[in-house]
C-alpha cells in the first residue's frame, strides 16, 4: 500500500485524534463520547499508518516525495 498521509497533516491528525481520544474517555458513560473515542482511534491510526482511505479514493497525497 503506498502511504498517502505526510507532514502537517500526519501532526494535524494526532493533534485532533488524541483531543477526541480524551473528550472520548472524559465521556465515556455517553453515546457521544464512545463515538468520539472511535473516530480518535481511527483518526490516530490513520496518522500512524500513514494511509487514509478517505484520501485514497479522492486522490489526495500529502506525503511528500522521497
Amino acid at each position: 500500500m503506498d502511504r498517502n498521509v505526510g507532514g502537517f497533516d500526519r501532526a494535524l491528525r494526532i493533534a485532533l485524534g488524541a483531543a477526541l481520544l480524551l473528550i472520548g474517555y472524559r465521556n465515556r458513560d455517553r453515546t457521544a463520547g464512545t463515538l468520539a473515542f472511535v473516530a480518535g482511534s481511527d483518526i490516530v491510526a490513520t496518522a500512524i499508518i500513514r494511509r487514509c482511505p478517505v484520501n485514497a479514493v479522492l486522490g489526495i497525497d500529502t506525503c511528500s516525495a522521497e
